[in-house]
Order: C-alpha cells, then sequence, then structure tokens
C-alpha cells in the first residue's frame, strides 16, 4: 500500500507559479515511478508529468512541456511538480499517483495509487 497526500495547491494569476507536493508513505518510495495528473470540470483525467523511479527520466504533456518540471526526492519521500508561466487552462484538481504497472508512464492505467487530490485555479 502507499498513501499520497498532495499540496500546495491555490488561487494564483496568470502567468504566476506554484509548486506542488506529494508525500508518499507505506512502502519504499523509490520503488514506484509518480505521474502527476489533472482533471478539470467536465473533462477527463488527463496526463501531465511523470518521473522515473530514479529521477533520471521525465516525460511532459505538450501542453505543459517547458512550463512544468517534475522532481522527486526520495530520501524525503517526495514528489514535486513545479508549474511556471501559468494559464487559466491550467486550472485543475491536480492528482499524484504512483505507477504500479506497465511501460507507459502517460497512462493512467498502470498507476494503482493516487492522491486526493489538489485545486489549482489560475485567474486571468
Amino acid at each position: 500500500q502507499v498513501q499520497l497526500v498532495e499540496s500546495g495547491g491555490g488561487l494564483v494569476q496568470a502567468g504566476g507559479s506554484l509548486r506542488l507536493s506529494c508525500a508518499a508513505s507505506g512502502r519504499t518510495f523509490s520503488s514506484n515511478a509518480m505521474g502527476w495528473f489533472r482533471q478539470s470540470p467536465g473533462k477527463e483525467r488527463e496526463f501531465v508529468a511523470a518521473i522515473s523511479r530514479s529521477g533520471g527520466t521525465t516525460y511532459y504533456a505538450d501542453s505543459v512541456k517547458g512550463r512544468f518540471t517534475i522532481s522527486r526526492d526520495n530520501a524525503e519521500n517526495t514528489v514535486y511538480l513545479q508549474m511556471n508561466s501559468l494559464k487559466p487552462e491550467d486550472t485543475a484538481v491536480y492528482y499524484c499517483a504512483a505507477r504500479t504497472s506497465g511501460w507507459d508512464a502517460r497512462s493512467l492505467a498502470n498507476y494503482g495509487y493516487w492522491g486526493q487530490g489538489t485545486q489549482v485555479t489560475v485567474s486571468s
């Protein structure tokens, strides 16, 4: 079992920055690749970013590439999402997830543990 708790969401103006954190507990954190996803009202949950177990490989959705950075600290059992140059279309609930199967870092189906989500609202 893995428990994931996100924090760091909030209200920010367009062009601003936020840093999301996801604290993990329950099993060896470094055993899992991790990902961030988001969901807006009326839309399906979508992939945002992912990071390998060691942190050496990262993946990004085209919509956030160059603006968002995913990182992890295995000593602190935490994964981060630094979000810069935020846009109103980034408004969503952001979820942290631990990958438990498969090789596709972008597929929701490969993530077996999910946090409760944190709201990010970007005003124009």
